[in-house]
């Protein structure tokens, strides 16, 4: 074993952060044995110099993060600050200086991982992000590494524990949206400011990355079609379990059916209970992998949280210094086989339509005209008279697969009908 330790560089010093430390502290010896050399955590850039953080020498502590990475004596830099700036231009100033990079920034890896990637190569060191997507679940690197082989077809999964979470508790105790999220708010799972996880955001970017490794592809965020999940309500879980179904957010990436394009999408979708990723519960996450040899492949486990998104920073850290040890560097980008990417109108899957319509005869007749007008196929429909009287009742449709552009003009034209007092809600039916 090399006596002289590899030097570590840690941009941000938060929940994950003083988890990278502490692991690397107290498994100092098991990640030596492991590596083949001790690892030293060389300096901890913060922005609060003050704060004591148990463990860490205060010695190493600094403000000045673009000092730490210009060092030229840094082996590795790992970035746990997220956001796009500082951390685009850390990682970029890093590289220049002579380190590999760790990080787990999804947000900057889905808008700049070209670019960022290609830095790395002129500069010939790592860059490695496990931990951007799915928190200690590995993922990354068999989609890079384990699959290079095989042909990935696609790739569906729940990405984000938060939105999981709420979405479990509505289908488990009838809560409405609200009253899940303030749980969720309650129990730590979701942050005060909720939107990058309620609205897909967060999903989005770890869409982006996965798409752009399983069809080496770029796929940047601006690709992604996303759609939150705050409209979803008590009444869409009642009709779902009617169905036998439940309602999640899901990330999808798929190639088309000709494989001349690929898409990425995040939404809320109704999945048969039969479905694996219908019982997965809580904050955790599952990903689905489809490919031509391997079949169907499934990764579970918890999707965030501070040790388990350290654990995958580790595991990154030690594939890292291995490269630095041997003078080689891991995989890179992959994105030669540069397809398209297709907007959501060229998406085909399955459709729940609910509808508010005048409870009369020939109500049904005039909405099965309207689907047949525009080539959609009906699977199954389900009337319902309200409770309440009022003339009025629920017409609930489900489609056979059509494309999301068909399926818009038909709705459209829906709403033109004299009968259809509305359209309650729209959702995708996927997972069969």
């Amino acid at each position: 074993m090399r006596t002289r330790p590899l030097k570590v560089a840690l941009l941000g010093c938060g929940v994950v952060g003083s988890e990278v430390a502490r692991i690397m502290t107290t498994h100092a010896d098991d990640l030596a044995a492991r590596i083949g050399a001790p690892v030293e955590l060389a300096g901890v850039a913060v922005r609060r110099p003050s704060r004591v953080r148990e463990g860490i020498d205060p010695a190493l502590v600094t403000t000045d993060a673009t000092a730490l990475v210009k060092r030229g004596d840094i082996d590795v830099v790992v970035e746990v600050i997220g956001g796009i700036e500082p951390a685009r231009s850390l990682i970029t100033t890093a590289f220049e200086h002579g380190a590999s990079v760790v990080s787990a920034n999804k947000a900057l890896l889905a808008q700049d991982g070209a670019a960022l990637h290609a830095v790395a190569e002129e500069n010939d060191k790592d860059l490695y992000y496990e931990a951007a997507v799915a928190g200690a679940i590995p993922l990354i690197r068999p989609l890079r590494e384990s699959l290079a082989g095989d042909k990935v077809n696609r790739v569906l999964g729940i990405v984000n524990g938060t939105t999981n979470f709420i979405l479990d508790k509505m289908d488990s105790t009838g809560a409405g949206y609200q009253e899940a999220l303030d749980e969720a708010t309650a129990l730590g799972y979701a942050e005060a400011d909720p939107t990058a996880d309620v609205e897909g955001f967060d999903a989005a970017a770890k869409a982006a990355i996965l798409a752009g490794i399983a069809f080496h592809t770029r796929v940047r965020l601006d690709d992604v079609y996303r759609e939150g999940m705050t409209e979803v309500t008590a009444a869409d879980f009642a009709s779902a379990k009617e169905m036998g179904c439940t309602i999640k957010l899901l990330a999808i990436c798929e190639r088309a059916g000709d494989g001349a394009s690929v898409t990425a999408r995040v939404h809320p979708a109704m999945i048969p209970l039969s479905h694996p990723l219908a019982s997965v519960r809580g904050a955790y996450n599952a990903v689905f992998v489809e490919s031509d040899a391997s079949g169907q492949l499934m990764f579970y486990g918890p999707g965030a949280g501070g040790a388990p998104t350290a654990s995958a920073v580790l595991g990154d850290l030690v594939a890292v210094c291995r490269n630095r040890l041997s003078g080689a560097t891991g995989p890179g980008e992959s994105a030669y086989a540069a397809l398209p990417v297709s907007g959501m109108g060229d998406v085909v899957t399955r459709y729940h339509i609910s509808l508010d319509v005048a409870d009369k005869p020939g109500v049904l007749a005039q909405v099965a005209t309207v689907f047949a007008e525009h080539g959609v196929s009906i699977d199954t429909v389900r009337q319902q008279g309200r409770q309440d009287g009022g003339g009025e009742a629920s017409l609930v449709v489900v489609t056979h697969r059509a494309s999301d552009a068909f399926l818009s003009g038909t709705v459209e034209a829906l709403r033109k009908l004299d009968t259809v007092r509305g359209v309650a809600s729209i959702m995708r039916v996927e997972g069969e």
